[in-house]
């Protein structure tokens, strides 16, 4: 991801200040939520192509990760899923280690697989699944080798 694009910051006063705070700690301070492991991915918006960041919960199986996209089970995706989809290039701190990887959609039994491990990492996704209509989205990062 070129790293000559604006960044701008979420609009999510908690967002914003963890993002920040996992940054310049190195990975340090504000890796959890709901004492669960984060990480911080990066991305560029969809409409205006700026970075966004956003922590997210850490689901991570032999270097690669997924992203859950259940906005807390709300009937709609959440915009960083949009990001994603349009511009599937992203990086990832996890703790001190940063890496490029290029993100996909599971379906069938990758979806299973992966929404299984998301769930053992952070169990309310399965209550979040059961208050929406929708199936919540599961994106596979996969890294980028250079």
């Amino acid at each position: 991801m070129p790293s000559n694009a604006e960044y701008e910051p979420s609009a999510s006063d908690i967002a914003r200040n963890q993002v920040a705070l996992f940054e310049s700690s190195n990975g340090t301070e504000g890796n959890t939520i709901s004492g669960r492991p984060v990480v911080i991915l990066t991305m560029r918006g969809k409409r205006t192509a700026k970075i966004r960041k956003t922590p997210v919960m850490r689901v991570e199986d032999a270097g690669r990760y997924a992203l859950v996209a259940s906005l807390g089970g709300a009937p709609r995706h959440p915009a960083w899923y949009h990001n994603v989809v349009s511009h599937p290039r992203v990086t990832l701190q996890d703790g001190p280690r940063r890496g490029e990887y290029l993100a996909h959609e599971a379906e069938g039994q990758e979806r299973d697989e992966w929404w299984k491990r998301a769930v053992e990492a952070f169990p309310e996704y399965a209550e979040y699944q059961r208050s929406t209509d929708r199936v919540i989205p599961v994106l596979v990062l996969e890294p980028v080798t250079h």
